[in-house]
């Protein structure tokens, strides 16, 4: 009989808590990681005000330098540790297949020259339209069509860029170049790069609007993935008949490999915490996983390199905390994490290699501390633990320690 009859986990996308003991080994702009710290830095630069996440115990987690991320609670509501990342990498997918069991031991590839020739021609022939070189390069996803939009206008060119992810995206004006069309050739694109040496994590359609000088992205990107190489937790629920929803992004990070509900993307971190809330309500969800992305705080701010906004998007989710609380039922367990960092005051506009944190909260827990800290997969350890199914590839349960 499972513990919890529902889980319900979160990914604060980015919200790291520290350097990684490995993070000197991982660079940003040819700076290494080991000085990252997104909250901690967050706090110590604009101030940070999350009494929700506090009381369950975010301020109580451990850390090696003297800063601070939020006042410690005397009687925390929850238990609380932080994570390390035991795969090669520090990118979306490395991070969310690891919390569901997966080691990644040979990182995918990036490209922080450009794309090879080869690809830009072979995406040229098929889609019918040239390829703007200049473009070809790592580039804010903002920046990038702010430089190449007007032209795009003109010429109907393609705007392919990258990213310090194993990544490659397509920005396309949605007047100029149809979503369908973008799509199809998104879809193609995807189809020349499964194999080194250019194996990508994801290719993701960006489509935007307006005119120049006031271009905006919209809520139609796409990003297709490639599956996880071995079966995820994800899987191992999926084939015991256990219901496993997906929020926002998550069915694209796992190519809808062990995902038997898409509650689809997330128009924005609101969006998606509404349409958790939906899920939590359905009727027919009396048993199972649901797993949620929220990605405002890497893409809008993280990748900015915005303190000051990332810092009231955590007060934004902080705020909408207790409605989450509130839609649980006893036998619930809540589990909000993060699956990389992307410390705003660092060099360069890359994810910084760095422990993520950890909060668990149930109406049904009677004690509350600091979990053994482990690593990322631990996580899924514990919901196959919870739902009787094996584990995947890695990771160790803390079940036994929620009581």
């Amino acid at each position: 009989m499972s513990k919890f009859k529902r889980i319900h986990l979160v990914v604060l996308d980015s919200v790291g808590i520290g350097a990684a003991p490995d993070a000197h080994n991982f660079v940003n702009a040819g700076v290494p990681d080991g000085a990252s710290d997104t909250l901690g830095h967050i706090s110590k630069s604009v101030g940070l005000n999350v009494p929700n996440m506090a009381k369950i115990g975010l301020g109580n987690i451990e850390r090696e330098t003297a800063l601070k991320t939020v006042p410690a609670e005397e009687n925390p509501s929850g238990y609380y540790t932080k994570l390390e990342e035991v795969s090669l990498g520090k990118d979306t997918m490395t991070g969310h297949w690891e919390i569901m069991g997966l080691n990644i031991t040979e990182p995918f590839d990036t490209f922080w020259d450009g794309f090879p020739e080869e690809i830009l021609t072979k995406i040229e022939e098929f889609s019918g339209r040239k390829v703007i070189r200049e473009a070809n390069k790592p580039y804010s996803g903002t920046a990038v069509i702010d430089d190449f939009g007007p032209r795009q206008m003109e010429t109907g060119e393609l705007i392919i860029y990258t990213s310090a992810d194993p990544v490659l995206q397509i920005a396309a004006h949605e007047d100029i170049i149809p979503l369908d069309k973008l799509y199809r050739i998104c879809e193609y694109a995807r189809s020349i790069t499964l194999e080194r040496p250019a194996l990508l994590g994801r290719i993701i359609a960006r489509p935007y609007v307006g005119e120049p000088g006031n271009f905006t992205r919209t809520a139609n990107r796409r990003d297709l993935a490639v599956s996880p190489f071995a079966p995820t937790v994800l899987d191992k629920l999926n084939e015991a008949g256990i219901d496993t929803y997906a929020v926002g992004k998550i069915n694209d990070i796992f190519n809808g490999a062990g995902i038997n509900h898409d509650m689809g993307h997330n128009k924005s971190n609101s969006h998606g915490i509404d349409t958790l809330l939906t899920t939590m309500s359905l009727t027919e969800f009396e048993k199972g996983f649901s797993f949620t992305n929220l990605v405002d705080f890497d893409a809008l701010y993280g990748h900015r390199r915005d303190p000051h906004g990332y810092r009231d998007c955590l007060h934004e989710f902080d705020e909408r905390l207790p409605e989450l609380i509130a839609a649980m039922r006893e036998d619930d367990l809540l589990m909000i994490t993060a699956d990389h960092g992307n410390d705003p005051t660092y060099a360069g506009t890359d994810h910084t290699r760095e422990y993520i944190p950890l909060l668990a909260y149930s109406p049904s827990l009677k004690g509350n501390g600091h979990l053994p800290i482990g690593h990322f997969a631990d996580i899924s350890a514990t919901i196959a633990d919870n739902f009787g199914v094996d584990k995947a590839m890695i990771g160790e349960s803390f079940l036994d320690k929620l009581v």
